[in-house]
Parts: structure tokens; C-alpha cells; sequence
């Protein structure tokens, strides 16, 4: 998904400077005219004469007009697709080539040697490629013209990096979980309540109210027959089919990678490593895709935020909304705990996405399956790179690692399911998923 405004940024250059291929016969002619002068030997003086002149011709040939860049990145894109930005060079008259230097944040740069017209515009296409997801800067071009002979060049111009918003990508998710309850009158799902639907929910006598396309006559021939005469009917009830409301909470506070000495804020996350915000934003987005495909409704809560949540809604433009506030949760400060868990709808399937790395996202899970909702914890933290860890960093992240897994193992107790989302996303969260999707769903336990 991309949107259709774009982000430009423009350069011009119009400053051209003399190459090695025309300092060097300017200089050599001057040589030997002037050797030629000296030594009173004409021959020798008529030797310089070609390549100076030869350079002033190439001199007077420089490009006169200026070399523009423009860089037309989309505003916003999708992660694990190629993401794509048009850039367009327009040279002068004079300019037969450039010399393109691409780049992007944790990706290795690409140069090229463009041709081009003088006079008109050559179209090119920056592709590259990002695992981060959110606002990143991308894009950088750097860009030198060439004259003709490439004996004058330009300026260096630099256009970008441009900021541009990249949407989490999604996931194909085949089987999930349902709430205890399911909500409404309509939808994908067979609820446990009498009314309009497929499946079978038993065969009862005729009673007021019945449709008479539901009367069962094989039934009815068989136990409704008294004395050779039809005295009952019995009519095939249905279970109702009912719509499932599922509300993701991200925890925005944490945006840890797979590096344990940048947990402290001491030293940035590399551009190329996935954080755990990155791996929380693609499960929500792929699960909200995923219900949402099938008639459910989904709504979206954000614990480092107090703003306003996006209420359950459905349809497509409702993902997007969904996808772009994923895309634009970072954490912000330190944000004071909660007072108590944020209202969601009666009887909805509560999916918390957390690191787990305090009590605050534990407590709030555990707070709302006392309520009596069905919550899913997903932990999003991503692998750690412990190989490289110094003696006394290694036992903070095993005392980290044991208090956590003690917050795990609390939820697993109070009844909250625990799922891990693996970074590939396939091994790990899609087959726990497809588990929970297969136990019945009844009273809370």
C-alpha cells in the first residue's frame, strides 16, 4: 500500500570545473610552447600547439545551464515489498552523463553512470529495501555531471534522504482464535445461541415464532404421528451466526533490538536490526488484516500513548487507519502507569503485544482476563545476539531474562495464553495460532 501524495526535494547546480582530461593538455601545451619559446626551437613549440588548443575547444564546449535533481518519494510505503522513488534528472545543454551515487540506511550504497540528453529529463528508479518499520529516512542521491569528454564536471548535488513512513507488512494467517463470546446478530462465526445460521443446533417441536421452511416432515412422519394422524411438528434449529471483536494492544514503550547493550539507551539500534517495536507492528498489522478479511471487527490500543484508541470498525479503509497508526506508535518519554486497564467492548478477544519487560502490560493482561475476556499475550522480543556480551552485561540480561520469563509464566497461570512471535513470523506465532484457533471456544474458565 502507498499513498498517492509524494515527497520532493529538489537540488540544482550550475557551477562546472575543468577535469583531468582538460588540465592535463592545457597544461602539457603550455609546457611545451613555453620550452618551445626558451630553447628558440619552432619545432618544438609547434608540438604544444595542438593539445592547447584542443583544451580550449573542449573548455569553450563546458555546460552553461544547471543540472537539477528531483527526488519524488512517495510519503509512505510497505515493508518487505521493494520500496521504489522516482528520481529525475534535467540536464543542460553540454551534459552527456552522471555519475549516481543511491543510498539508504543500513543498505550498501550503489553508484552508476547515467547517460543523458542535453536538454532533457531521464527518469530513474531508486529501489531498496527496509526491515524498520515507521518514519525512516531513505532515499539519498548523490549526483555529478558529466560534460562531453568528461573533461567538466559539476558539483556534487545531493538530494534526500527523504522522510518517508514505512507501513508494517502483513502476514497470511489462516486459522485464529475467537473470543469466549461472540458479539451481534450477523457474521463469520457460529455462535452458541438459537437463531439464524448454517450449522445444526438441534431439532425441536414447532413453537410460535418458527419459520415453517424450518419444519423437518421426516422428523415430523416419524415422531409426530399419533393414531395415523399428523399431530406434532418439529423444526430444525440453527446456531446464530455471530461477528467476533478483537482488540489489539501495542506497547509502544519498549523499541529494544536484538542488541542487549543498547537496551540501556547508551548506544542506537542499527539501522539493520528488527526491534521489538518493528516485530509488534507487523503481528498487529497481520492479525488486523486477518480479522478484519473475515468480517470481524478490530479495534486498536497503544499503552504509551493517552490518546485517543481507534474505536472496532471494519472494512478497508479501517485497516489502513489501523496500519498507519501501527506505523506512527514510537515510544514517547516515559509515560506514567495506568491506573487501571483501558475500557474495551464486552466479551471482545484482547491480544496484548508487549516485550514483557516490566509488571505494567502483565498487570493489565491479567486485569482483563479477570473481566472475563479471552487475552492473547504475544511476546515480540526479538532474538539476542549474546555471544559478544561482556561478564557483568551478561548477568543483567540473565537477571532481565529470568524476571521475564517469571511475567510469563504469571500470565500462563491467570489464564492468559501466551504466544511467541517468531521474527520470520511463520514458525513460531502463525502454528501457536492456528493451535489456540482449534480449542472450542466456551465460558471463561
Amino acid at each position: 500500500m502507498s499513498a498517492a501524495r509524494q515527497v520532493a526535494a529538489r537540488a540544482t547546480t550550475s557551477r562546472w570545473l575543468p577535469l583531468t582530461h582538460l588540465t592535463a593538455p592545457l597544461v602539457l601545451g603550455t609546457l611545451v610552447l613555453v620550452a618551445g619559446a626558451v630553447l628558440a626551437r619552432p619545432d618544438v613549440a609547434a608540438l604544444g600547439v595542438a593539445p592547447l588548443v584542443g583544451g580550449v575547444w573542449q573548455w569553450s564546449r563546458r555546460p552553461r545551464g544547471a543540472l537539477t535533481v528531483e527526488l519524488r518519494a512517495p510519503d509512505q510505503l510497505t515493508a518487505r515489498n521493494e520500496l521504489r522513488a522516482p528520481a529525475v534528472l534535467t540536464a543542460p545543454p553540454g551534459v552527456r552523463a552522471a555519475r549516481v551515487r543511491a543510498s539508504s540506511p543500513g543498505t550498501r550504497a550503489e553508484e552508476r553512470l547515467v547517460r543523458l540528453t542535453p536538454g532533457a529529463t531521464r527518469e530513474l528508479t531508486l529501489t531498496t529495501t527496509s526491515l524498520r518499520t515507521g518514519e525512516n529516512e531513505l532515499f539519498r542521491l548523490d549526483v555529478v555531471g558529466l560534460g562531453a569528454g568528461q573533461a567538466t564536471a559539476g558539483e556534487v548535488v545531493t538530494v534526500g534522504p527523504a522522510r518517508v513512513l514505512v507501513l508494517p507488512g502483513r502476514r497470511p494467517l489462516a486459522e485464529l482464535p475467537l473470543p469466549f463470546r461472540l458479539q451481534g446478530l450477523v457474521g463469520p462465526h457460529a455462535a452458541r445461541r438459537i437463531g439464524d445460521g448454517e450449522e445444526l443446533h438441534d431439532v425441536n417441536l414447532f413453537t410460535a415464532g418458527d419459520r415453517l421452511r424450518r419444519i423437518d416432515w421426516r422428523t415430523s412422519a416419524r415422531r409426530g404421528v399419533q393414531g395415523g394422524r399428523l399431530q406434532d411438528l418439529y423444526v430444525r434449529r440453527t446456531q446464530s451466526t455471530a461477528e467476533a471483536t478483537v482488540v489489539l494492544v501495542i506497547d509502544s514503550r519498549d523499541d529494544v533490538g536484538p542488541d542487549v547493550a543498547t537496551w540501556a539507551g547508551g548506544r542506537e539500534v542499527l539501522t539493520n536490526d528488527v526491534t521489538s517495536l518493528d516485530i509488534a507492528r507487523e503481528a498487529a498489522a497481520s492479525l488486523a488484516a486477518a480479522y478484519l478479511g473475515q468480517g470481524d471487527r478490530v479495534g486498536l490500543e497503544d499503552l504509551g500513548l493517552r490518546r485517543r484508541p481507534v474505536r472496532p470498525g471494519g472494512g478497508r479503509r479501517h485497516l489502513d487507519r489501523v496500519v498507519r497508526r501501527l506505523a506512527l506508535s514510537v515510544p514517547e518519554s516515559t509515560p506514567r502507569p495506568r491506573v487501571r486497564a483501558p475500557q474495551v467492548p464486552s466479551g471482545a478477544l484482547v491480544v496484548v503485544l508487549s516485550t514483557f519487560l516490566d509488571d505494567e502490560a502483565t498487570r493489565l493482561a491479567l486485569d482483563w482476563r479477570h473481566q472475563g475476556h479471552r487475552v492473547l499475550a504475544v511476546d515480540v522480543l526479538p532474538p539476542v545476539r549474546g555471544g559478544q556480551l561482556s561478564g557483568r552485561l551478561l548477568m543483567a540480561y540473565r537477571m532481565v531474562s529470568i524476571r521475564r520469563e517469571d511475567r510469563l509464566t504469571t500470565l500462563r497461570r491467570g489464564g492468559v495464553e501466551v504466544v511467541r512471535w517468531a521474527q520470520d513470523g511463520e514458525a513460531g506465532g502463525r502454528a501457536e495460532l492456528a493451535a489456540l484457533a482449534r480449542r472450542r471456544h466456551g465460558a471463561p474458565r
